[in-house]
């Protein structure tokens, strides 16, 4: 008999919240509900300008509350009463700083309006410098701290911010006690955590975007960082204590937040962990099938065995890490900073002229057609080695080589360059930074059998999905649940509450499998590959010319 039960899967990502209510026995969402966090749709505590992007902790309060009293309604009491477990993924790196309590400092009322109190969201790349002094700084250790992450730091990443933020400001210095992944504070407010020294971190993010590694017992030491600044001394002290998998508890829910969302009072919390990472798991990621999250951004996520990965060091991507994705596995990462950023960005500057109409609903109905017209205008225009070719860093680039510096370009324009000729090159662009990371596995020993296609971009656009399986040369599998991310996270619930013996065998009983193959077109691929040796090419001129200050 399959195990029963009801667990919920809770998905942070970067424009809203989503949660399903998921029958452990089928994997069939009993309820599902969205949360679009407020001030974020507002653009407030952001800087686009100045790649500082910004989230207030009780968006996400607000978001976790609505969304989970919304599936126990929608589900009726009897389901809620057999409610198991939760899990919880969200983008990342995201963190905060906190006090002694965990509580973040944006929620202290002298620092509500204070960005630099509030979580910095992964696209968020004001630590560009910070990152720099710490791969300079890195080359004068032995160990290496930076061999399983690629042997670059990033902006994106932990460390990188804290130390921004640090330097920065003096509220925040007078008044931190740590600094939080939003995958680990979630689980920690859940179970009634009130002490900042008792937050379990997942391995997930520790290992990705912290630089924690068994194979230095931990984290670097505090000698590593306090002489890349003073300003870091002592935290390493405070973010120490349990590491651990997503299919491990992080305790029972609190009976304050068991009766504010109508949940029993033994449901338990599992360990936190990224989106991409359990969106993977949602998505019955196979070993050396590489499975593409794709929205505002990618996450590339592969996962190898352990004994095929020792003296294996991948280089330029976003960290190899046993158990972030599937326990006793490496989990490897990579991805792209702008992907659907990319299609946005194009469609907000297509967008610009409807602000003068007078008609919202007109305008809205308008400027909801541009990127449905644009896909099918663009899927008429056949491949040729001569057409508009652009470059997709609109974001700086995450992998191959992460580099926050680099800026998007579009290059052989003429007077017949028209919108659906630069939304196609702005496509293709996203399909050639994905073969760049499919490119950087194979020369570094790891084979790539083939793709899975995950998120929103994977089922909404048919025209990109052909296009990346022709530029990759290998087909690609689309999964079939709209919602892989929460799925994972349903999984690592019902793990973590011991409804299953391991992950993978949630996987297989609640995963719903795939709906759909793309594979590729050989005409098409060979113009393609020259069209990619174009890019790569382009892509070294601006790399190379790039002012980094």
């Amino acid at each position: 008999m399959k195990p029963t039960g009801f667990v919920i899967g809770v998905d942070f990502g970067t424009d809203s919240v989503r949660s399903i209510l998921v029958n452990t026995a089928s994997g069939e969402e009993k309820a599902t509900s969205v949360f679009y966090y407020p001030r974020w749709k507002e653009g407030r505590y952001c800087n686009a300008a100045a790649h500082q992007f910004r989230q207030h902790p009780q968006d996400y309060l607000d978001g976790l509350t609505f969304t989970i009293r919304e599936c126990v309604l929608q589900a009726g009491p009897d389901i809620a009463r057999q409610i198991k477990g939760i899990g919880v993924d969200t983008t990342g790196s995201t963190p905060v700083a906190v006090d002694k309590t965990g509580t973040p400092l944006s929620l202290l009322p002298e620092l509500a309006e204070n960005p630099n109190a509030m979580f910095v969201l992964w696209k968020d790349h004001t630590a560009a410098k910070e990152a720099a002094a710490i791969n300079e700084h890195a080359g004068r250790f032995t160990p290496n701290y930076l061999q399983f992450v690629g042997g670059i730091y990033s902006s994106e990443w932990f460390w990188a911010k804290l130390l921004h933020i640090l330097k920065e400001d003096a509220a925040i210095r007078d008044k931190i006690y740590t600094w939080v992944e939003h995958c680990d504070w979630i689980p920690f407010v859940l179970t009634g955590g009130n002490k900042a020294s008792a937050i379990k971190r997942s391995v997930c993010a520790a290992g990705h975007k912290g630089l924690w590694a068994a194979a230095f017992g931990g984290f670097p030491p505090n000698d590593f960082f306090a002489s890349l600044d003073p300003l870091l001394d002592g935290f390493t002290d405070r973010i120490q204590g349990d590491i651990l998998a997503a299919d491990q508890p992080a305790g029972t829910i609190s009976k304050a937040w068991a009766a504010q969302l109508g949940l029993p009072e033994d449901v338990t919390v599992a360990v936190g962990a990224f989106d991409a990472h359990m969106g993977a798991v949602g998505g019955q990621v196979e070993p050396y099938y590489l499975s593409k999250v794709m929205g505002t951004s990618t996450c590339d996520i592969l996962v190898a065995p352990r004994e095929d990965m020792q003296q294996k060091l991948v280089g330029g991507i976003c960290g190899q890490v046993e158990g972030s994705v599937i326990p006793d596995m490496i989990g490897l990462e990579a991805g792209q900073s702008a992907f659907g950023d990319a299609y946005a960005w194009l469609k907000q500057v297509l967008d610009w002229p409807l602000q003068f109409m007078e008609d919202p609903i007109e305008r809205e109905r308008i400027s909801e057609k541009i990127i449905p017209e644009l896909s099918k205008a663009a899927a008429l225009i056949p491949p040729d080695k001569n057409m508009e070719l652009a470059i997709d860093w609109l974001n700086g680039r995450r992998t191959p080589d992460a580099d926050p510096y680099l800026k998007g370009a579009l290059t052989g324009l003429n007077l017949a360059t028209d919108a659906p000729r630069i939304f196609r090159a702005i496509a293709e662009a996203t399909c050639f930074g994905a073969k760049a990371i499919v490119e950087r596995f194979i020369q570094e020993g790891v084979p790539v059998k083939g793709v899975i296609g995950l998120g929103g971009v994977a089922k909404k656009s048919a025209f990109i999905m052909q296009m990346m399986a022709d530029v990759l040369g290998m087909p690609i599998r689309i999964h079939k649940s709209e919602q892989t991310c929460a799925l994972g996270a349903a999984m690592f619930a019902a793990t973590a509450a011991a409804i299953f013996p391991k992950v993978e065998d949630a996987m297989q009983t609640m995963g719903s499998g795939f709906e759909k193959e793309y594979l590729p077109d050989k005409e098409k691929q060979s113009i393609y590959a020259k069209r990619y040796e174009t890019y790569m090419t382009m892509g070294s001129f601006i790399a190379d010319h790039t002012l980094r200050e």
